[in-house]
């Protein structure tokens, strides 16, 4: 099973290609406050479609290029 996130897409400038951000919750060792932390990925967009401010899931594949990793599987809103 590949894993799968949900993120919010913060660019779509290199051609077929998203950078996605993902939002985590961690909890602070000391003071057991939650804290937001934020991940960028790259993930592939097979038909540039994909546009800044969309939520998408992506999961995880073999190496495309440096950086991606990810693949876009649909957008949800």
């Amino acid at each position: 099973m590949r894993k799968r996130k949900v993120g919010v897409v913060i660019g779509d400038k290199p051609q077929k290609t998203v950078i996605v951000q993902i939002m985590n919750y961690v909890k602070h060792p000391l003071y057991k406050k939650y804290i937001r932390r934020f991940t960028k990925i790259y993930a592939h967009d097979e038909k540039n479609e994909c546009k800044v401010g969309e939520k998408v899931v992506i999961e995880e594949t073999r190496p495309l290029s440096k950086l991606k990793r990810w693949r876009v599987i649909r957008r949800v809103g």
